[in-house]
């Protein structure tokens, strides 16, 4: 089950057909989600999530917790909707394109991608683009 929450005015525009494009790269994959929570926060939220957990003092667009087990996708995906606002500029791409790539990568990671290794960056900017294209088709 994915479940999506807001920490601010924003809202994902049809939150049942994200969960089932969610649901679909899980499959493609050859798993399955179990709880996956979605956090849309600002960068201020995030900041201290960065802080608190992580030890880190930086801006990010995504803080990924895992607690997958060996059956299922179980985890927390926080995303600063500030940070995906200035990034599709930076990137001159659209919001939603910027989003459903965040949304991706982190559910990616959950599904045991990386992104330290500039080879791992390649595949996984290959995984986002697959994925993205996955949410264009009529689910």
């Amino acid at each position: 089950m994915v479940d999506f929450n807001y920490q601010f005015d924003f809202k994902l525009t049809d939150e049942i057909y994200f969960s089932k494009w969610l649901d679909a790269i899980a499959s493609s994959e050859n798993k399955s989600i179990g709880d996956l929570s979605y956090v849309f926060c600002t960068d201020e939220f995030l900041l201290d999530i960065n802080q608190q957990y992580l030890n880190h003092d930086t801006l990010t667009d995504i803080i990924t917790f895992d607690y997958c087990d060996d059956q299922l996708i179980h985890g927390e995906i926080y995303i600063s909707i500030d940070r995906v606002k200035e990034n599709a500029s930076d990137f001159q791409v659209t919001f939603t394109e910027e989003l459903l790539r965040v949304m991706a990568h982190g559910l990616l990671h959950l599904l045991g991608y990386g992104d330290k290794l500039e080879e791992e960056k390649v595949i996984m900017r290959l995984k986002e683009d697959e994925k993205i294209n996955m949410f264009h088709v009529k689910q």
